[in-house]
């Protein structure tokens, strides 16, 4: 649960369900949800695969997919799973001994549908293979592929059809005494994975692997997974997420933690928060934000930044925010600290000043002087000819 006593209107309930491990990340339980990815690089190019994996890794990929789709790849694999710096899950269609070779490879989790992979002394022995090298599996079922006799059952997919499939599957391999698993239930319609995932974190206490599968580019694709995931998460729904997008594997990482940032679940790095701009801004508030998101992406500790054009909504949001700049006249502005006013500042030397502040803060964070940077709210970094403003 994400408890706010002071704020309840923000508190999350998240859903009962049990923990399982993919590779040393706990998913599921009270475990925090974990964000994924999957590379989209030819699987049996090692070094190819590899750098965007730890790309992904670097902007905050807890777990990375890397489809195995013949033997080439997962011969490949084992090394990429050595050198990896996150859990590696395999990504198997069809062919059980895919799903053999990349649980010996050292994957962490299989990515399969039992009922595809052939009969039941197939699935037994890809169950065996993943209890002998200490995989878990991820049941994925998807709108888009769902099993014949429930299109014609339902006649069409549906959130019935795809939560029968998964039922299906998750019995396949209880059957084999194997609980070791998480599931999800995508598609591409919003409406209809939303529905599906309800009805599924009802059904079963494994772990929820939540998406929209097939989401798009990079802009609508963040918006249909913000408002789909977005929506499910603020019920409580979802152990573990992955953004599908059509962009780079970083940015599903990167929209997977604003996601997860927005609703408070978890923390990562410098949240800015901006005003849209509008003829009251003292200063440029689009192109400064622009340049302060790439100039901080090497921050990973948690803080909040303001930037505020004007002083109409400035200062309240500043009194949020760890650090703060708003907008005034004569081009300067006022910088904020812990929420309070600590001294005027050019426009011009803003940006530079700003993240000198960010990373003296994350330097202070780490060191374990958080409190003491909160107590004295004076900047260290220095501001050629200006002064400290009462206050």
């Amino acid at each position: 649960m994400s408890l706010n006593p002071i704020r309840p209107w923000r508190n999350i309930e998240r859903r009962k369900s049990r923990r399982i491990m993919v590779g040393n990340v706990p998913v599921g339980g009270d475990a925090p949800i974990s964000v994924q990815t999957m590379t989209n690089t030819d699987s049996s190019d090692v070094r190819a695969t590899l750098a965007q994996i730890i790309s992904a890794a670097d902007a905050g990929a807890d777990i990375v997919r890397v489809s195995t789709p013949d033997e080439a790849a997962t011969r490949a694999l084992r090394e990429i799973t050595r050198e990896s710096p996150v859990p590696i899950v395999a990504d198997i269609h069809f062919h059980y001994r895919r799903a053999i070779e990349a649980a010996e490879a050292g994957a962490a989790c299989l990515r399969i549908n039992p009922g595809n992979i052939g009969d039941a002394s197939r699935v037994r022995e890809v169950v065996q293979a993943a209890r002998d090298h200490g995989c878990s599996i991820r049941i994925g079922v998807n709108a888009g592929s769902l099993e014949r006799h429930l299109l014609e059952k339902y006649g069409e997919p549906c959130p019935d059809a795809m939560v029968e499939s998964g039922l299906d599957h998750i019995k396949l391999l209880q059957d084999n005494d194997f609980h070791e698993f998480k599931i999800s239930v995508k598609a591409s319609d919003v409406f209809l994975a939303a529905a599906a995932y309800q009805m599924l974190g009802e059904a079963t206490d494994a772990p929820i692997h939540l998406g929209i599968t097939e989401a798009g580019g990079l802009r609508g694709g963040t918006v249909k997974s913000a408002v789909g995931m977005g929506n499910l998460l603020w019920m409580g729904i979802g152990d573990t997420i992955r953004v599908s997008l059509s962009a780079d594997p970083v940015e599903e990482v990167k929209v997977g933690y604003e996601i997860l940032k927005s609703l408070g679940l978890r923390t990562r790095g410098v949240q800015i928060i901006s005003c849209p701009s509008c003829a009251r801004q003292g200063f440029d508030v689009i192109k400064t934000v622009e340049a302060l998101e790439q100039r901080l992406e090497h921050i990973k500790t948690p803080m909040s930044l303001s930037i505020i054009g004007c002083v109409v909504n400035g200062p309240g949001e500043a009194l949020m925010t760890d650090l703060g700049f708003t907008g005034g006249g004569a081009g300067s502005g006022m910088v904020y600290m812990a929420g309070k006013q600590s001294h005027k500042l050019s426009n011009a030397q803003m940006i530079d000043h700003i993240v000198g502040l960010v990373e003296q803060r994350a330097e202070a964070l780490a060191a374990g002087q958080g409190d003491a940077l909160a107590a004295d709210a004076s900047p260290q970094v220095p501001v050629p000819g200006m002064h400290r403003a009462k206050g």
